[in-house]
């Protein structure tokens, strides 16, 4: 079965991710994280996509952002690609590419998924065993949503500022979100999804962009239909 295009909705999030070839690293040293993180910053600026939560893990991209259109989400995916994978090659002397395949995106609810979706981005670290604690970790937004350091990447979602009237009650509010963690199965429908490519939302949510995009944006069930029940004649 052919696959579906990438779905990508301007002005709304998206869970993006990356992944090196063969699980081998992307990111081996600070300098590495510099240069993508300002290229990134440069794509993201010229094609208006809004970054909202981001972690360069050790070999993987993890992104949370919303594209002003239907274009500008691939167009900077693409741009980075080109700069940061002939530095790497460069440095590091290997060629050919540097990705697992094409990156994988999936469409976030807001309303129900956009908070959630940044803190798993921002707890993957901890997750995955590189550090005891999120603010431990350098390479991620982290430190930008608890204040502890402004990040030129980063443009704040409304649902980030709904949290508290001022800074130091936003930063309060998600701290204590960071501090609550998720539950195994919110970890399993945000990995389910990106993994899949599945928009993540409500039924309603779902409805509407599949109404909005004139496509299916949910699995089909398997199998064939079920056969109408045959009516019997009255006695």
């Amino acid at each position: 079965m052919a696959r579906l295009p990438r779905l990508v909705v301007p002005n709304q999030p998206h869970h993006i991710l990356q992944n090196g070839i063969d699980g081998q690293p992307v990111f081996r040293d600070a300098a590495d994280h510099t240069q993508f993180l300002g290229w990134l910053r440069e794509a993201a600026r010229h094609f208006k996509v809004a970054v909202h939560a981001y972690a360069l893990l050790p070999s993987q991209l993890q992104l949370l952002a919303s594209p002003s259109d239907s274009t500008g989400l691939a167009r900077m995916m693409q741009w980075v690609g080109r700069h940061y994978v002939p530095y790497f090659n460069a440095k590091y002397q290997r060629a050919g590419t540097l990705w697992q395949g094409r990156y994988k995106a999936t469409v976030i609810d807001s309303e129900n998924y956009f908070l959630t979706c940044s803190q798993y981005i921002e707890l993957s670290p901890v997750r995955l065993g590189l550090v005891g604690s999120p603010v431990d970790y350098p390479w991620s937004s982290h430190a930008h949503h608890l204040g502890m350091r402004s990040d030129p990447l980063i443009h704040d979602h409304p649902l980030f500022w709904a949290l508290g009237n001022t800074p130091f009650d936003r930063e309060a509010a998600y701290r204590n979100l960071i501090d609550q963690g998720l539950s195994e199965s919110q970890w399993l429908a945000l990995e389910t999804a990106i993994a899949k490519g599945w928009p993540l939302g409500s039924e309603k949510f779902l409805n509407m962009l599949a109404k909005q995009a004139s496509r299916r944006v949910s699995p089909a069930r398997r199998g064939r239909p079920a056969k109408p029940k045959a009516e019997t004649e009255p006695a």
